[in-house]
């Protein structure tokens, strides 16, 4: 971070503890959070997990890569994000979600720099449960496109423990700001991670091979471990305890409705323009 724009924990923060809420809102509250700060009110650190269960797709990825009837028997919500990337299954155990929104002027305008930045308390998060963690150093091919937890490792913000991928973070920048959300991984499903998806061959043993969960490397439970990464997000930035005003509810409200649970926003095919 350039001097000039001094540190991102002298402006005004608030911190957002766990939340459980349907993938599409959770997707909606990241980008109001955009907004808020944008507009001048606070930056916002929260973690969140998603229930029921969900497959959050990547901006432009195919719907046809999606095996719709298993989402619809097994009760998975289906959404897309505005980040680029493939697929993630969120489920309410095995997934810590977590995301970071501030004004694009206060962070670094070089992405590398912008995503190790933000990177900082996550990876800090994930070794004070006692788990070895950094970005992957070296290329890890794609055995899966579709899949964000199959494709080829990227050392700006794939994590990696034991030689695993165990977190994966992404951002995208509207209305003059940065919002940076990620996927940890506390617990692995590979079975049900597969599942939602059509058209591969991938074992879940393929799967195992490629992702770890907290749970398989350290002692903490996953209270523990979103303890950890709530302490840090908000430690990182000296953020003040939150919550979100009643008008940033109603407007994620709408962006749900509008967006993260319509047709032409979810099932939208690739190169197709839509906000």
């Amino acid at each position: 971070m350039n001097d000039s724009q001094g540190s991102i924990a002298d402006r005004e923060w608030r911190v957002i503890r766990e939340e459980v809420r349907p993938g599409p809102m959770q997707m909606a509250l990241d980008e109001v959070a955009g907004e808020t700060a944008a507009a001048g009110g606070p930056r916002t650190v929260r973690v969140y997990s998603w229930e029921p269960s969900c497959l959050s797709l990547g901006y432009g990825q195919d719907p046809e890569t999606v095996d719709w009837d298993y989402c619809d028997r097994e009760g998975i919500d289906v959404t897309r994000r505005q980040t680029g990337g493939g697929g993630i299954y969120h489920d309410r155990h095995g997934d810590v979600a977590y995301s970071i929104a501030a004004p694009k002027s206060e962070l670094p305008g070089d992405l590398m720099d912008c995503y190790h930045l933000l990177c900082e308390p996550i990876l800090d998060a994930i070794r004070a449960v006692g788990v070895d963690v950094d970005f992957v150093d070296d290329d890890v091919p794609v055995i899966w496109h579709p899949a964000c937890y199959l494709r080829a490792l990227h050392p700006a913000h794939d994590m990696v423990a034991a030689g695993r991928k165990v977190a994966g973070n992404a951002q995208y920048r509207r209305r003059d700001a940065v919002v940076q959300h990620g996927s940890l991984t506390y617990s692995v499903d590979a079975e049900t991670h597969l599942g939602v998806f059509d058209g591969h061959d991938v074992t879940p043993e393929a799967f195992r091979e490629r992702v770890v969960g907290i749970d398989e490397l350290a002692d903490a439970s996953r209270e523990e471990f979103v303890a950890a990464l709530t302490e840090s997000l908000s430690g990182f930035v000296d953020a003040d305890e939150g919550s979100w005003a009643d008008a940033e509810l109603d407007r994620a409200r709408e962006k749900v409705d509008e967006k993260y649970r319509a047709d032409d926003w979810v099932r939208r095919r690739p190169g197709s323009r839509s906000d």
